[in-house]
């Protein structure tokens, strides 16, 4: 006997997902897991996952460390028109700022290497890494992609 799945009961492929969650260390695990369900599910090349998943870890360290007191934060990743974007927003007012690539980083320093490395991975891939100041904070933006 051949039976039809009922169409409501299978879940519809997206190509747009977001989370909101609080800026905790916790947090980044969480989302860093869902991201890559995300990815799997589109069938995302593992080298452009990899980057992304290691962009959406520091963009969302970076919350936790930066700006975790401003309030809940939102992750969004998505895919279409042949690219993948990742947005990771909070309500922080400071800017992050981008390292020029070719800046002395001192070996010592526990920090600082997070968005230099997120630029080149993305740079890397053919994409961009952009910073968007809003009304209700910002967004830190990464756009590959999709092959």
């Amino acid at each position: 006997m051949l039976t039809i799945a009922d169409p409501s009961a299978v879940p519809a492929v997206r190509s747009f997902v977001h989370w909101v969650s609080d800026p905790v260390a916790a947090s980044v695990p969480q989302v860093r897991s869902r991201v890559r369900a995300a990815l799997d599910g589109w069938r995302v090349p593992a080298d452009v996952a990899d980057a992304l998943l290691v962009a959406v870890s520091e963009l969302v360290g970076n919350v936790v460390r930066h700006a975790g007191g401003a309030g809940r934060m939102r992750v969004t990743v998505a895919e279409g028109g042949g690219w993948l974007r990742l947005e990771v927003a909070d309500r922080g007012s400071g800017l992050p700022r981008l390292p020029a690539p070719r800046a002395e980083v001192d070996p010592e320093s526990e920090g600082g290497r997070g968005l230099l490395m997120v630029h080149l991975l993305t740079a890397e891939l053919g994409g961009e890494l952009s910073v968007v100041a809003h009304e209700s904070g910002k967004s830190v933006r990464v756009r590959v992609p999709a092959s």
